[in-house]
């Protein structure tokens, strides 16, 4: 079992989503493949962040990674993904994607970033790179703590004692992410048409694809 990373995005209505915080850990692939894996990774996080509605909860499936995401109420305008591999436990995932996003709420004040996210948004200020926030590690450290700390699901006996029950929220699984693009969206054409991926990692997409093996630890 094993979480690939965490990274909370700002979510304002009709504009993309901006990642505010990001976590990886990535040891278990090759070297080489690490940066391209991030790629597909953030990609992927990004586009099911953006389109699951406000106070929604769902895991979506990726050949062999699944992003666990919970978009807090539109007044919290944040949504968090948590990635992972097909066999961490779902309940575990978000158990602690609602620990981190309600300790991020209370460090991270939306008027620590607004303004930035606002001048991504409108064009006027560049995006941060790939797979990067546009807050600083040592602004939210508890998201690369959680993610070392949790990687064994069984360490998170203490949040899940805490929070015994999820709220009413419905959690949605979907089996792949087709499930979740909006009518007339076809990931492949997303895939292709996006400026944030590189060559290598529109190719690599392709050939996990036919593999049907997204994530190959090497």
């Amino acid at each position: 079992m094993k979480i690939y990373g965490i990274v909370i995005y700002a979510n304002p209505p009709g504009a993309g989503a901006v990642p505010l915080i990001a976590a990886w850990d990535l040891a278990s692939f090759g070297f080489l493949q690490r940066g391209t894996v991030q790629d597909v990774m953030a990609f992927m996080s990004k586009t099911v962040a953006e389109r699951t509605p406000p106070t929604q909860r769902q895991s979506v499936q990726e050949n062999s990674y699944v992003a666990h995401v919970h978009s807090r109420p539109a007044s919290d305008g944040i949504c968090g993904v948590l990635i992972s591999d097909t066999e961490y436990p779902v309940r575990v995932a978000f158990s602690l994607l609602n620990k981190t996003l309600d300790e991020f709420i209370i460090k991270c004040p939306r008027a620590t970033y607004e303004s930035k996210v606002n001048g991504i948004t409108t064009g006027s200020v560049h995006p941060p790179a790939k797979g990067v926030g546009i807050l600083q590690p040592n602004d939210f450290p508890q998201a690369n703590d959680y993610l070392i700390r949790y990687q064994d699901p069984r360490q998170a006996d203490t949040i899940m004692k805490v929070q015994q029950e999820l709220d009413e929220t419905k959690i949605v699984l979907h089996k792949t992410i087709d499930s979740v693009l909006q009518r007339g969206e076809d990931l492949d054409k997303l895939v292709e048409k996006s400026g944030s991926l590189s060559q290598q990692s529109k190719m690599f997409y392709k050939t996990a694809k036919k593999q049907n093996s997204c994530c190959v630890v090497m």
